[in-house]
């Protein structure tokens, strides 16, 4: 491995956590409850759910990483695809409370773990679905 390659990724490592972190934030705010505050109270749906949503955003950038040379693209891509995620879950959440009258955002909160299990799941099937397509 050369120092540019090593260079590239540090660089593009640096680049996908900042972006991760942004996402998260970025979600956070559409959250009903505060997830760091509700994980230092023990909350283990709160946590699983937080767990899956980071593993599927992750997920996400590593496939844009692998279809882009261009470290911009594998953000816009990254970016665009965390839209199409939210829209999604917050589709499919919709249809639970219509259908099941399932309230996944106050089960999790209230530390019910299979909500949290749903709930995040949620995200990980949706990168999946992303990921194969890009």
């Amino acid at each position: 491995m050369s120092w540019d390659q090593i260079a590239g990724t540090l660089l593009w490592t640096a680049a996908g956590g900042v972006l991760l972190f942004v996402l998260m934030g970025i979600d956070a705010m559409f959250t009903k409850y505060k997830d760091m505050e509700e994980m230092k109270r023990g909350n283990t749906a709160v946590a699983v759910r937080f767990v899956l949503k980071l593993l599927a955003q992750g997920y996400i950038f590593s496939r844009s990483i692998v279809t882009s040379n261009d470290l911009g693209e594998a953000l816009l891509v990254s970016i665009i695809s965390f839209v199409i995620l939210f829209i999604l879950e917050w589709i499919v959440e919709a249809a639970f409370r219509k259908i099941a009258d399932l309230r996944l955002d106050e089960g999790v909160k209230q530390g019910l773990v299979g909500h949290g299990l749903v709930a995040g799941s949620l995200h990980l099937v949706g990168a999946l679905i992303i990921g194969a397509c890009l």
